[in-house]
């Protein structure tokens, strides 16, 4: 049965990493619909969070392609367990003065903020899982989105992880 499984990939930090885990997913016809990399609490090490969809089979075959990778240290499923997922959207929409309370109203349902206004538009920044991101978005629609940014997920196993 075909889901999203997030990865979570413990790389050495050096050039081409990225370059060659994006290779191996495109050679093997897996699809990333997200990837965020950056540093770890490890020094020399990077984490790699990967969303990719597919069965299980898939997911084995993702780790045993990963695992043989020079760089790669661990590889683990984080939808396995239950984890905290997160990404971050900057969101730039029209905002006429007349229709910001409006506005304003959609982002404190949401938790959101506003981090810049402008004469005509206003920024803003939502954190939350994906159908958080998903739905604000399609609130923030009617008032005309100018430009739309999102980070990808980020994940961690929930509790003690080790």
């Amino acid at each position: 049965m075909e889901r999203k499984h997030t990865i979570s990939v413990l790389v050495n930090n050096q050039p081409g990493v990225l370059q060659r885990v994006a290779g191996l997913f495109g050679r093997r016809g897996f699809n990333i619909e997200s990837i965020t990399v950056g540093a770890c609490e490890e020094p020399g090490l990077s984490r790699m969070i990967i969303v990719s969809t597919g069965d299980s089979r898939t997911l084995e075959q993702i780790q045993k392609q990963l695992y043989k990778l020079i760089d790669v240290i661990k590889v683990s499923d984080l939808s396995a367990k239950p984890m905290v997922a997160r990404e971050l959207a900057l969101i730039q929409v029209n905002a006429e003065p007349a229709v910001r309370p409006e506005i304003l109203g959609v982002v404190e349902t949401f938790r959101a903020s506003v981090v810049d206004i402008g004469p005509t538009t206003m920024i803003v920044q939502a954190v939350g899982d994906s159908s958080k991101i998903d739905a604000i978005t399609e609130l923030l629609k009617p008032y005309g989105i100018r430009e739309l940014t999102r980070t990808g997920a980020t994940a961690m196993i929930r509790g003690i992880a080790k």
